[in-house]
């Protein structure tokens, strides 16, 4: 059943599609892309727009960047969280160092979130 989403969102979402960051670039074509779940990228979720969601196991993986560090944003991540927490959403963060630094881990950790392991990614 598709998230109800605001609309006024539908631009923004597409330009971020367009303008991913290096780090979720990485992530989608490196793996992500490569699973044999369907995977979307900017999907807009009630007033968010999240980085990738699985539909099929209700997971929003979001990549924070060093802005995500502050007080202010910890706060607002925090709440995003718990709103998509109450539609049985599981919300799994990686810092883009993360990404950078310890990629065969995080894909690690969303596969077994998933259920899934490295054999089961398409060649």
């Amino acid at each position: 059943m598709p998230y109800e989403y605001n609309r006024e969102l539908k631009h923004n979402s597409k330009e971020l599609r367009k303008n991913m960051t290096l780090e979720e670039n990485h992530l989608w074509y490196d793996f992500l892309k490569l699973l044999p779940v369907t995977v979307n990228r900017q999907k807009m979720i009630n007033n968010y727009i999240v980085d990738f969601y699985i539909h099929s196991a209700k997971i929003v993986i979001e990549l924070d960047g060093i802005q995500h560090g502050s007080r202010e944003n910890k706060i607002a991540d925090s709440k995003r969280d718990k709103v998509l927490a109450e539609l049985g959403i599981t919300v799994l963060r990686y810092t883009n160092e993360s990404v950078n630094g310890q990629f065969s881990f995080v894909c690690g950790d969303i596969l077994q979130h998933l259920g899934l392991d490295f054999s089961d990614i398409k060649k």
